[in-house]
């Protein structure tokens, strides 16, 4: 479905961009892939990590803030992926305007600009922290979550559908846990602190987050939350397979974060099917009749919730060192 098509990668120079940009060029023939990033120099780098292609790339300077640069940078695009935001939580809790101008304001204006040009599908990253959201980072991206799922109720005739793809920190990316402990293991360290004993993450790599975005774009009909089922894991046990038989202290747990990563609520449950490998969390609200549930799966009962803590698959340490070998960490 990608073949011959002009796709748009907002924060395009992120793990995610690249990782997206490298599945598509590799299993499909695009059009062009434009990458639309206000920071020239990891441009640079991306183009040239991409040398081979570069007939296929284009790179756009520009910011989500910015709706006129948006809507220029959209001319003759298919579909767009919207992966730029402000996404530290501490730079958040410290920044809020700015995180409410990327995370709120940037989504509208993505939104405005897709539905004055013709776009025909547009799949925004949302994450764990938009579900019951403690900090503000997870706030804003809920505000931007309901802007992509109302976006469907301004669409009119236009041939156009928003959709949502949810999951939690990727293994390895930046910030998270395993990069963290990675440098205190490299740097000679023989203890690994942890914030809670009782702590619970699910795992998930690159390849797949960009695997439900794919399918989100083939699939969606508009207000669609698409999350895969992926195995949980204990922060202790990761602690172990990176460093057996350390010390484990305990340091409490940090301002903003959560013990579990949750994706669906219960309150969710009322609107979400599961499927083989995934679960769709459908509008509450319905603006046409292309919005309606695939059959194909199966409603979840009333009261259902998936997290971290809750879920069916869990990793073992030695499943855990397995696909640690397959984490980039030397970034």
């Amino acid at each position: 479905m990608l073949n011959d098509k002009t796709i748009l990668i907002t924060g395009g120079t992120g793990s995610f961009g690249k990782c997206f940009t490298k599945y598509v060029l590799e299993h499909y023939k695009p059009k062009k892939i434009i990458i639309y990033s206000r920071d020239e120099f990891k441009q640079f780098l991306m183009a040239n990590e991409f040398k081979e292609f570069e007939s296929k790339l284009r790179f756009f300077i520009g910011d989500v803030r910015d709706k006129e640069r948006m809507r220029r940078a959209l001319e003759g695009v298919d579909y767009v992926i919207h992966a730029a935001a402000l996404k530290q939580v501490p730079a958040c809790e410290y920044n809020p305007n700015e995180a409410i101008k990327t995370n709120i304001h940037g989504a509208q204006n993505v939104i405005d600009a897709a539905l004055d040009s013709n776009v025909k599908k547009v799949v925004a990253l949302s994450t764990d922290k938009a579900v019951n959201p403690v900090n503000l980072y997870g706030g804003t991206k809920l505000v931007s979550d309901k802007l992509f799922v109302a976006a469907n109720a301004y669409t009119g005739t236009k041939d156009i559908n928003f959709s949502i793809v949810r999951y939690g920190n990727v293994a390895g990316s930046r910030g998270s846990v395993i990069p963290f402990f990675h440098n205190i293991i490299k740097n000679g360290g023989r203890e690994l602190p942890i914030t809670d004993y009782r702590m619970t993450r699910f795992w998930i790599s690159l390849t797949q987050g960009v695997e439900l975005v794919i399918k989100a774009l083939e699939e969606a009909t508009g207000g669609e939350t698409f999350i895969s089922k992926i195995p949980s894991f204990k922060i202790t046990d990761l602690a172990q397979a990176m460093l057996p038989g350390c010390e484990m202290p305990e340091v409490g747990i940090r301002p903003g974060e959560k013990l579990h990563e949750i994706m669906v609520t219960t309150e969710d449950s009322f609107t979400t099917y599961e499927y083989e490998k995934h679960f769709i969390v459908y509008p509450q609200m319905v603006w046409n009749n292309k919005q309606q549930p695939d059959l194909s799966g199966k409603k979840v009962k009333e009261g259902f919730s998936y997290s971290s803590d809750n879920n069916s698959q869990w990793l073992s340490i030695e499943e855990i060192k397995e696909l640690l070998e397959t984490v980039d960490l030397e970034k």
